[in-house]
Order: C-alpha cells, then structure tokens, then sequence
C-alpha cells in the first residue's frame, strides 16, 4: 500500500534508539505497575506458590519488607489478599481489625509511607466455601445480605490505613453500599477501585492456589461476566461510575484488551488492567522452556496493556519490570 505522502519514509524515526524514543507514543513505567501480595498469619512466614514460580505467601512482617523494595524500586502500589488462619461460612476474617490484611496494612504504611496500598474486598478468601459472598442453605449466593459484609470488610481495611479499596466480587450494588459505609464512617477521601469488568475467566487458576480461594462447589458464572460479551462491560462499568467507583478495574488483561480500550474511550474514567495469574505463569512455563525471551515478553506484553488504555496494571512482574526499567 503506498503512503499518501510519498516522501514519508516510516524508517527514518526507527533507525536509532534515541529517534525511538523521542517519537514513543505509550510509556511503561515502575510508577504504573502495583504489586499483588498473599498475606498469610504469623512472623516470618514464606510460603512458595507452587504454580507461580517467583510468588510467595508472605506473614505480614514480610509483605512490608517486600513493599518497602518494591517503593524503592519504583512500583507505585500494592494490592493486598489475605489467607486468613481460619475460615468461616460468613467470612468474619475480612473484617476483623487484627485480620491478615490489616496487619499488614499497618505495617507496610510504617515501612513505606509513601507506597500505596490497595486492599482486595471479598470474602472468597476468608469463607470455608470459597464464594466471593454469603451463600444460602440452598447453595445461591445471596447478593443483598452480602453487601453489608463487604461494607464492612473496606470500612476495616481504610480504618488500618488502606489508601484505596477494591471490591472484587462482582455483587451488584456493592460500590454503592461500599461508599455509603466509607462516608459514614469519615473516610470519603478513600477512592474505590472497582473490579467492574471481571470475567469468569480460565485464566485465574494459579490465583486461587495463591489465595486458596477456589469455591467448594459450583463455579463463579453466576456473578462474573460471561466472555462472550462487550456490551456488558461498558453497562457494568456505568453502573459502578453511578455508583461512587474511582477507578475501573478490566480483568484479565491480554485476552481483553479490546474492552480495556472500549472502557477508557467510553468512560474517560481511570482504568486499571489486571494482568493475572495465568497470564504470568503462561510466560514463567514458555520461558522456563526456553520457548521465550522472559524479560522481552514480559515487557511487551505490559507495553500492551498501557497501549490499549490502562492507566495502571496489577501484574506479578511488578518487581522484575521494575528493575528492568530502572536499568534502562
């Protein structure tokens, strides 16, 4: 196909890498990167996650050392998931203010003030069924009693220090009921970083060793989205907006960056692009095999990501991408 300018020659801005970089249209930076940690009970606890080579289960004590590296190196958060010692039908864990995740709030704001901290609101990881809310004897998870849960499991993570939360559900109705407890309690400074967009997706495998989240029974379909459908997003994304919701969370990222781009363009609202479990340790197989240059991959693949319209992306190479980047 020839160009409409003939004397255009695309090439010439390619040659070197400092004409790279002075026309680059998308920027990848340790700033836009937050750090997921595992937070089990305990001092001095690591635990490796077997499917997620370079992952640990960390006691909190550990998570704010690993925090304050990731600070240092750049990464501009954390998101928090606690394993709790025991667990329970209601999932009293999440909003217990000793609880895992609080814990270790506390400590990482005393490690690295300046280093923010998302808090993960469910309750998948705190129940014996592994359901994101309160099921019935009938085995239905009931939407309207788990609301008032969640509430109160973000009002006890901003009472710990978390700069924001980020209720990961998919209950409807759980931004509104989120904030109403947020304001009430003197914490409407405290954004929602909501996983609007969440997809019943096979790519979550490896999260669910990490968090021992996997549900006893049934499946989550009947309350994360189908990945047949766009439109869907956009009206679930709309809905959060009207319901108080700072940011918009898009998950998994790489098989839909379509609706990453579809969600900002639409919205114009912060978006946030979790590049999840499968996705990382996918990468960790092929490489370990040789199949795939790791650190070239992970980077393209993150580039990707901020490329479609994500403002910032959860991945699990925050650490490696940081060091990378900062090496230049």
């Amino acid at each position: 196909m020839r160009a409409s300018f003939p004397s255009y020659r695309p090439r010439r801005l390619r040659r070197t890498e400092r004409l790279r970089r002075l026309v680059r249209e998308n920027e990848l930076s340790p700033e836009h990167l937050i750090a997921p940690l595992f937070v089990i009970a305990g001092r001095s606890e690591r635990r490796p996650v077997e499917s997620m080579p370079g992952v640990e289960q960390l006691s909190a004590d550990l998570a704010a050392e690993k925090a304050q590296g990731l600070r240092e190196l750049g990464v501009g958060a954390v998101i928090l998931f606690g394993i709790p010692e025991s667990k329970d039908p209601g999932g009293s864990g999440a909003y217990d203010p000793e609880g895992v995740v609080q814990d270790a709030v506390r400590l990482i704001k005393a490690a690295a003030p300046d280093l923010l901290v998302v808090s993960d609101v469910c309750l998948c990881e705190y129940t014996t069924h592994g359901h994101c809310g309160l099921v019935t004897p009938s085995g239905e998870v009931d939407n309207d009693a788990t609301l008032e849960v969640l509430a109160r499991v973000a009002v006890s993570q901003a009472r710990a220090g978390a700069d924001l939360v980020a209720p990961s559900d998919m209950m409807d109705g759980r931004v509104a009921a989120i904030r109403s407890a947020l304001d009430a309690e003197g914490f409407a400074w405290v954004p929602i970083m909501s996983y609007a967009v969440k997809y019943a997706s096979a790519f979550y495998g490896p999260f669910r060793e990490a968090a021992e989240s996997a549900p006893k029974f049934g499946d989550r379909r009947g309350y994360q989205m189908d990945p047949a459908n766009a439109e869907e997003a956009l009206r679930e994304a709309w809905l959060d907006i009207s319901e108080g919701a700072d940011i918009l969370m898009v998950k998994p990222a790489l098989p839909y960056l379509d609706i990453v781009r579809r969600v900002k363009e639409a919205t114009g609202y912060p978006v946030c692009a979790y590049h999840v479990s499968g996705e990382y340790s996918m990468l960790k197989a092929a490489s370990a095999r040789g199949w795939i240059d790791e650190t070239a991959a992970m980077l393209e693949s993150l580039l990707a990501i901020r490329r479609a319209g994500a403002d910032c992306v959860i991945t699990y190479f925050a650490e490696a991408a940081a060091r990378r980047l900062r090496a230049g």
